[in-house]
């Protein structure tokens, strides 16, 4: 595949970008980045997630284009020869990596992550007190007709503040919930895979709204890293309350939470929260972990199997909140994605290829 590297082509001009969109797109923020970069050709297919390409969209229009905004779909190597950036709409690239665009060709891909942050840290918050508060079982006495305390005594409930969330990943969602947690008076330990031992290592460079999220990475007491089991326990054995598992889906991360690590989470009756992919835990385990109540609760916004099916036991487990992937739902989330492709575009127009958040082909992310 052909890289035609063109340096500071301020307006873009011989450059084509090609938007697959399941809605549309804010039209003041396609205005504003064609007003940016007058030259630049921009066109615009309206794609259901999933969906087989539309028949009116002829071959021909891959080969002079060198920018694709896309969630799924891709055109073969030698379809796009002069590609050279991808923005996905998703946080992560594991749908992706292994289409031939991105094992045999070089072609920078970026993904979404950071569009997600605010209102999955939200979603995690708030199922989290749901909980504590017994929201759920007040909703069926409300239904009921019922006033009713579940409880007698105020010190029954136990209070957020002064306790500890441990956040597997410290990416954008994870810094995001470590802002919201600190408010609350959380205690905020978090795990990455590579150390974070200096304060340039802590700093995140992906994007994040502005006044969001922990650029600096000053929220966490405590940072633990690496990727071996021993180095995972390590963390999960640090006195958590909950556990926010919000890391890639890899070879390495499937099945990464199981059986001996709810026997770890146990000990202190960990509540487990999975907004990142249902294959990260096995789901044998959990069902068990929760019957037997090693763990307090969990809340899922994503499972394994997915969808779940009618009838699953994990739909019936003790203490178990199960929503159908839909935390990063958001009237924001193309907003903030365009914000993301309108930088890209600059560093493009600048020559550069150090893209906002890159994917690295090498982790996967």
């Amino acid at each position: 595949m052909t890289l035609i590297r063109i340096s500071n082509n301020k307006t873009l001009k011989g450059h084509k970008a090609i938007i697959f969109s399941t809605v549309e797109l804010p039209e003041a923020q396609i205005d504003a980045i064609q007003k940016q970069f007058p030259d630049l050709t921009i066109k615009i297919f309206i794609q259901p997630w999933g969906a087989p390409l539309d028949p009116s969209f002829k071959e021909e229009e891959w080969q002079d284009t060198t920018v694709l905004l896309t969630a799924t779909l891709l055109p073969k190597p030698e379809q796009a020869t002069h590609l050279q950036y991808v923005q996905l709409t998703s946080a992560g690239a594991n749908h992706l990596i292994k289409d031939p665009l991105f094992t045999d060709t070089k072609v920078p891909f970026s993904t979404a992550n950071g569009v997600h942050g605010p209102q999955i840290a939200e979603w995690i918050i708030t199922t989290y007190l749901s909980h504590r508060l017994h929201l759920k079982e007040y909703s069926k006495l409300q239904d009921e007709g019922k006033w009713k305390r579940l409880h007698q005594g105020a010190e029954d409930t136990e209070d957020t503040a002064g306790k500890r969330i441990g956040i597997l990943g410290y990416g954008s969602i994870g810094r995001q919930t470590a802002r919201l947690s600190k408010a609350l008076g959380l205690d905020v330990h978090a795990y990455t895979l590579h150390p974070r031992n200096t304060p340039e290592s802590r700093r995140d460079d992906s994007y994040t709204p502005p006044g969001l999220g922990d650029p600096e990475g000053e929220f966490p007491s405590k940072w633990f890293s690496g990727g071996s089991k021993e180095e995972i326990h390590e963390f999960l054995d640090s006195g958590l309350d909950i556990l926010v598992i919000s890391v890639p889906l890899t070879d390495k991360t499937k099945g990464l939470i199981s059986k001996p690590e709810f026997e770890i989470l146990g000990k202190k009756g960990t509540f487990l929260i999975n907004i990142a992919r249902g294959p990260i835990v096995d789901t044998d385990d959990l069902i068990e972990a929760l019957n037997s109540e090693t763990i307090k609760g969990a809340a899922l916004d994503v499972t394994d199997p997915e969808p779940l099916p009618d009838q699953h036991p994990l739909w019936s487990a003790k203490n178990v909140t199960i929503t159908p992937h839909i935390s990063a739902a958001s009237s924001f989330y193309y907003t903030r994605l365009l914000d993301i492709f309108r930088l890209n575009l600059e560093r493009l127009s600048q020559g550069r290829t150090d893209f906002i958040n890159k994917v690295n082909r090498k982790e996967g992310y």
